[in-house]
């Protein structure tokens, strides 16, 4: 294709990619092949995006943050431990995540999702829909009921208590136990 050959194309050319006559079919073919590319690499990026229920099933054990949750979603699915701070370095916070996470299993096993929210000037909608004041632990049971409010730090074994005497997790006892688990 010589010089006039370009110039015609690119004026008779309605498209975006007309560039004008010094562009040449070359540079137009390496930006749609870089175009193709991007969409490519792309497509099993967006087939790898799970919602949180999918990420949690896969990892009981994980923190989630507050910003990213939806507790209606959880509702008959998990029960909600959330952990509300001001900030990160609230000694409480600390304190309660170094109990959780040292028996982390317990918690798994109880199907609990721990959701953290330490920051008080985004109004999440875990946040907004449980109100907390400074440093706070809820517990909300599967029915999506604030089963537990506690302004100080608790232990994995006094939440597992207080979860096994709930109705629907004695069921859940119950059931295991009869199928044989």
């Amino acid at each position: 294709m010589n010089g006039a050959d370009t110039q015609l194309f690119a004026i008779n050319c309605s498209c975006p990619l007309a560039f004008g006559a010094s562009a040449s079919i070359s540079k137009v073919m390496k930006l749609l092949t870089n175009i193709a590319l991007a969409a490519l690499i792309a497509l099993p990026a967006a087939a790898q995006d799970q919602t949180i229920l999918e990420r949690w099933e896969e990892d009981r054990t994980q923190v989630f943050d507050g910003s990213e949750i939806v507790l209606e979603d959880l509702n008959w699915v998990a029960r909600p431990l959330v952990i509300f701070a001001d900030t990160p370095n609230d000694p409480r916070f600390r304190q309660q995540m170094d109990l959780l996470l040292a028996d982390v299993e317990q918690l798994a096993v109880r199907d609990v999702i721990i959701i953290t929210d330490t920051n008080s000037n985004e109004l999440s909608d875990v946040r907004t829909e449980l109100r907390p004041r400074g440093y706070m632990m809820a517990l909300v049971g599967k029915d999506g009921r604030v089963a537990l409010r506690k302004p100080a730090p608790w232990s994995v074994r006094e939440l597992s208590r207080s979860i096994d005497k709930m109705p629907l997790r004695q069921q859940e006892i119950s059931d295991r136990r009869l199928s044989g688990e």
